[in-house]
């Protein structure tokens, strides 16, 4: 019986250690990219490879959310074909740029990284 006490402690540690999403991410952000089924990780690939500097990817969001246009999105005009352009968002600047923070860093590519334990204790 006490194994299983413990067993399922486990279990409810591991299920709410889970990776949450940030409300302000979900309702400035992903809600509308799931609705309409965008890809949002396709979308920040392409900005990482394109620009590989936090800051350059963070401006550039910024520059495309506060006044969409094909011209100053990073994506290619067939893209437009199966989604339509974005609506600017009605935030402030500073909701804007946290939305922004928040979904740079829940699609950060480091973060999905696995190195070994010992592996990283050698590096160190």
């Amino acid at each position: 019986m006490g194994k299983v006490i413990i067993g399922m402690a486990l279990l409810l540690t591991v299920i709410q250690a889970e990776e949450k999403i940030p409300k302000l991410l979900e309702q400035n952000c992903l809600h509308c990219h799931q609705l309409q089924q965008i890809p949002s990780e396709l979308i920040y690939r392409r900005y990482l490879l394109r620009h590989s500097s936090q800051d350059r990817i963070k401006s550039l969001l910024f520059t495309y959310l506060k006044a969409p246009s094909k011209s100053s999105s990073i994506m290619p005009q067939q893209f437009f074909l199966k989604f339509p352009i974005k609506k600017p968002l009605e935030l402030s600047d500073k909701e804007l740029l946290k939305s922004i923070e928040l979904y740079l860093d829940y699609f950060d590519l480091k973060k999905k990284l696995f190195l070994p334990k010992d592996r990283v204790e050698s590096i160190k």
